[in-house]
């Protein structure tokens, strides 16, 4: 095994300065195309590429809206190419919220601190910590790697890596695998047995608004075809169902090597009470149980005294893998006659089979760092870059990989407050990413 001590250009001493910097350059996204872009922290990006010798692109799709991309020429060219991926964007912070100013990329009590710290600007630190060590050290990857790291993953990416996928193809030249953001994280069992999570799968996403139609009126009348009343009984119903347990390929491997490590036997009938022993995580992996709709917003009217003629509201929409069919048939049973939908942002759900080469290399790499661990497939409730890049054949993975205290709530701080990442973790997943990039 080789040393994991830090020398003085290691990828593990400067992983911390690099996420911090990258905290600092605030990447808001508001998703209505008003904040202040990825154009700083791409130029950001590439200086440092630049610094080890490569050469690399910043496209934009819009004024200030950048993705990087680059290659790393591998020491086998007949290979297949491995494409590494991470967004530049954050989702907005409100300072006053927070307990350490969110674009201040502090370390306090051990950990970086700010927006970005979780999603995801720690795996953008990781992998250019990684490439730059082993490009310093003369120590190539086998494989060709491919380098993106995109705009506007935050709103779906359609000004980021859908984009890139629609108008530079070129740049995927060989990429059939990748790998990318929330997976490869720790879930502790004890205070000593840890799960590390390997994303196989994605919810599909339906953002939806609805509308409702009615007559309109003075508030001081009776009237049975009040927009607000439809609209507002529509919202109750798909916001109180209760949608049943479907159990996927991806969740199934998931709970049965929950049950093992546990030892406990696996109730079908109740599922939700192994889930439940995975303490804060549990609401992460509860939502891959079944599809879910949230309402989310509603609008209507002008004044008091006035029925509107209309009536909207929205709608976050998320099916498993395999069941979109289902999920919208029901979706407009609960609707009913006089509320119709429309997409605002629709895409797909995603699966992969847990084995290969590649999933070997992430497993080995992992316990080699952390014998005690055991790495097993799951399913995100949410979405990532990898829909986009799935359109050009690419078998995706989230494998962002972090040792975590079993204390850190770290499904919460997901657009949550106080969002912050340990030292320890982030030197950690640089090892473990170096070790990957080896067997890979």
């Amino acid at each position: 095994m080789r040393s994991t001590e830090v020398d003085a250009v290691s990828g593990e001493n400067e992983v911390v300065e690099l996420c911090r910097d990258l905290i600092r350059i605030d990447t808001s996204n508001p998703g209505d195309d008003s904040g202040p872009g990825e154009r700083v922290a791409a130029e950001y990006v590439a200086a440092k590429l630049a610094e080890v010798g490569v050469e690399s692109r910043i496209l934009e799709s819009r004024h200030k809206r950048a993705s990087v991309v680059a290659r790393i020429e591998g020491t086998d060219p007949g290979r297949d190419a491995l494409l590494l991926h991470g967004h530049l964007d954050v989702v907005p912070a409100e300072p006053g919220d927070w307990r350490v100013h969110p674009f201040s990329g502090e370390v306090e009590d051990g950990c970086v601190w700010g927006r970005g710290a979780v999603d995801m600007k720690n795996m953008d630190a990781m992998i250019l910590a990684v490439m730059r060590d082993r490009l310093r050290s003369g120590r190539r990857p086998s494989r060709d790697v491919v380098l993106m790291f995109t705009a506007d993953e935050e709103a779906g990416g359609g000004l980021g890596a859908r984009w890139l996928v629609e108008n530079h193809r070129e740049h995927f030249d060989g990429c059939t695998e990748a790998i990318g953001e929330v997976g490869g994280f720790s879930v502790s069992l004890d205070e000593r047995r840890r799960l590390y999570l390997i994303e196989t799968a994605e919810k599909g996403i339906a953002w939806l608004k609805l509308t409702a139609t009615g007559r309109a009126g003075h508030g001081s009348m009776i009237n049975n075809e009040n927009a607000v009343t439809e609209l507002a009984a529509a919202m109750a119903r798909i916001g109180r169902y209760e949608w049943p347990i479907r159990m996927t390929k991806t969740v199934r491997t998931f709970l049965d090597e929950v049950s093992a490590a546990l030892g406990v036997e696996l109730d079908p009938d109740d599922l939700e009470a192994t889930v439940a022993k995975l303490g804060p995580m549990a609401r992460l992996i509860g939502a891959t149980l079944r599809n879910t709709t949230n309402p989310t917003m509603l609008e209507s009217g002008y004044k008091v005294n006035v029925v509107p003629q209309t009536a909207t509201g929205h709608v976050d929409g998320r099916y498993l893998p395999g069941y979109e069919d289902e999920f919208f048939k029901q979706l407009d049973e609960l609707l009913g006659p006089n509320v119709t939908r429309e997409f605002v942002v629709h895409d797909i759900a995603l699966e992969t089979d847990f084995d290969g080469p590649i999933v070997q290399a992430m497993t080995t790499a992992l316990l080699e760092e952390d014998p005690d661990g055991r790495a097993v497939p799951y399913c995100l409730s949410g979405g990532t870059d990898l829909k986009s890049f799935n359109a050009l054949g690419i078998r995706g993975f989230g494998f962002a990989p972090l040792k975590l205290p079993a204390d850190l709530d770290f499904s919460g701080m997901f657009h949550g407050i106080d969002e912050r990442i340990p030292v320890e973790s982030l030197q950690f997943g640089t090892r473990v990413l170096d070790r990957f990039l080896d067997l890979a």
